[in-house]
């Protein structure tokens, strides 16, 4: 298969890279996802103070991710003609808003729509990464690029939940997500001291979107991310009921357990640049297909603590190194449509985690608590070899 998007106008590369502009990118997703799951680590207080239920309360997250679709895959559609530096900008100064608004917020409404707003944001922002990393750095180290951005999503998964937690029992709820506010001040101030004024590619608007879709390397390569983080989510949703069934982790084996995934997902991430760039096609075979190898060994291992830990460990590698492999092949399938390919990545990755969650739902409740394990596993493993089997440019 080969692709056959009709070049437009090609992104202009820099004359010279521009890592400080991409470690604020870098900066930015970290505010923004570290915001998206610090209520996991805070629910309880917050549906205390405002007299709701702790059910009520996390919905706070599904506002979140409802909007981050939708978002990410019209952002470009929306704003076809800004400047992309103010469109980042922008997208931070949201997530900043949307903090301020939920640590003052009078009642649950509120809070839920100020958590919309970070939707909003989270889509946005992620979406044009791609876009916006290709104008700060030579085309051959787009894969290194990404990998600093992605460390950022890397380093907020590992410590979001922990630090809320820690935090919120010294500063309330309330002044944790003052703090993430203040986080995304600093990413703002940096952004506005290393983007440089980007204008938007000619390939803009619904119809630029419909051409990458009618690209059938994109598409068909679209199914295989959907596949892979469908398996993922499947399996990491249900985590807890998976080791609760195969093993007798208490709590704080499992707070351990985790802590050993994300760090195995941030060396992940690190060593998937490097081979994004040199070998792409081995990067969107091997890393899907570890994490689904992880989630296997999960399964079968999991009555050994040894064999637990190290399935964790295989299953974060993996996982971390898939958003680097999935936006650089998505930046060589469609080099001329980069803020489209990525808010369609984006986008399908966010259905992915809805998807995955309904299927692992349905397994454990009528197969076997691990069962979402071995679904979702083997559902990973076929989408990287279908990614691995589609010729795209280099």
């Amino acid at each position: 298969m080969t692709t056959t998007s009709t070049p437009t106008a090609p992104p202009s590369a820099p004359h010279t890279a521009s890592w400080a502009g991409v470690v604020s990118l870098s900066l930015g997703i970290f505010a923004i996802v570290m915001s998206e799951f610090l209520p996991a680590s805070l629910l309880p207080r917050i549906a205390e103070d405002l007299a709701v239920s702790v059910g009520a309360a996390g919905q706070s997250v599904t506002m979140t991710a409802l909007v981050a679709a939708p978002s990410a895959l019209l952002i470009a559609v929306v704003l076809p003609r800004a400047d992309r530096r103010h469109v980042m900008m922008g997208l931070t100064a949201l997530a900043v808003l949307s903090n301020v608004a939920v640590a003052l917020s009078p009642n649950l409404f509120t809070l839920l729509a100020a958590r919309l707003l970070l939707g909003i944001a989270l889509g946005g922002f992620w979406a044009m990464a791609t876009a916006m990393a290709a104008h700060l750095v030579p085309s051959d180290h787009l894969g290194r690029a990404l990998t600093v951005v992605n460390s950022g999503v890397s380093v907020a998964t590992v410590a979001a939940v922990p630090l809320g937690s820690w935090l919120g029992e010294v500063w309330g709820w309330r002044g944790v997500f003052l703090l993430a506010a203040g986080v995304a001040v600093l990413a703002l101030v940096v952004q506005a001291l290393t983007l440089p004024r980007v204008a938007p590619t000619a390939a803009h608007g619904v119809r630029a979107l419909g051409a990458v879709l009618r690209n059938r390397v994109a598409a068909v390569g679209l199914v295989a991310v959907l596949l892979v983080f469908t398996g993922h989510f499947g399996g990491f949703t249900y985590i807890r009921t998976a080791v609760e069934s195969l093993s007798d982790l208490g709590a704080g084996g499992l707070a351990v357990l985790l802590l050993v995934f994300g760090v195995a997902g941030l060396v992940g991430t690190l060593v998937s640049g490097p081979l994004a760039d040199r070998a792409p096609r081995l990067g969107v075979l091997l890393f899907p297909s570890v994490l689904g190898v992880g989630m296997l060994l999960l399964q079968t291992t999991g009555s050994s603590t040894t064999g637990l830990f190290l399935a964790a460990a295989v299953w974060g590698l993996g996982f971390g190194g898939v958003p680097t492999a999935v936006l650089s092949w998505g930046a060589r399938t469609e080099p001329n449509r980069l803020e489209q390919i990525g808010g369609l990545i984006v986008a399908v990755c966010n259905v992915g985690i809805a998807v995955g969650a309904v299927v692992g739902g349905l397994v454990v409740d009528r197969v076997a608590a691990s069962g979402p394990l071995v679904v979702g596993g083997v559902t990973a493993v076929l989408g990287a070899a279908l990614l691995a089997a589609l010729r795209t440019r280099r």
